[in-house]
């Protein structure tokens, strides 16, 4: 399988001299590293072209790397059922440079492309519907980002009284724990809230 896919390498990298920067074969794997604004043009050749015929889309999604200046990794992985073969490509973009959306090329990379613009903020240009998809409305920032903070921003409850959804801005009830990984038959050598009153050994 590896020599199919380093022949497959080798035949895109020529024919598609420009587009594709590179390209390596690691655990069975091929993929391309692809130039952002031919998008669009590599992936109809893998569709349409009789030597690859890569017709489903199985998935997109995004690697953060914050220190880079090109701080995302668009990652593409498609199916050829003929050929019994599997590709990936990858795209480098920055915080704010939109990419060609595959919709036009492939139906079903609407909602992929929906989830990776919700989850990692990267924008799709000529994409119909860039909603969130799996963020609630009213959703601050991009949850995969690794500088999004583990809390979040807002948190969201029902309220009984209103009626509604309301967003509220994030309470952390405590914001250390001591945790004494003590066992709890032999009981903390201080008081626990709530013991103040009882007596007796163990109560410090």
């Amino acid at each position: 399988m590896d020599g199919r896919l380093e022949q497959l390498g080798q035949m895109l990298a020529q024919a598609l001299s420009g587009s594709v920067i590179g390209y390596w074969v690691a655990h069975g794997e091929l993929t391309l590293a692809v130039n952002a604004r031919d998008i669009v043009k590599v992936a109809t050749f893998l569709r349409d072209d009789a030597r690859c015929e890569f017709k489903s889309i199985i998935d997109i999604t995004a690697v953060d790397w914050p220190g880079r200046e090109s701080r995302f990794d668009v990652v593409y992985h498609f199916l050829s059922p003929t050929k019994n073969m599997r590709l990936r490509l990858k795209v480098e973009t920055g915080e704010t440079t939109p990419i060609a959306s595959l919709v036009d090329v492939y139906v079903g990379a609407s909602w992929f492309e929906r989830e990776v613009w919700d989850l990692y903020g990267v924008a799709f240009t000529g994409h119909a519907d860039m909603r969130r998809l799996l963020t609630d409305y009213g959703f601050q920032g991009h949850p995969l980002r690794k500088d999004f903070p583990l809390t979040g921003f807002v948190e969201v409850r029902y309220d009984d009284e209103q009626k509604r959804v309301v967003y509220e801005p994030v309470r952390l009830a405590q914001e250390f724990r001591n945790f004494d990984f003590l066992s709890p038959w032999e009981g903390p050598d201080y008081v626990l809230p709530g013991d103040e009153k009882k007596s007796g050994p163990g109560t410090g």
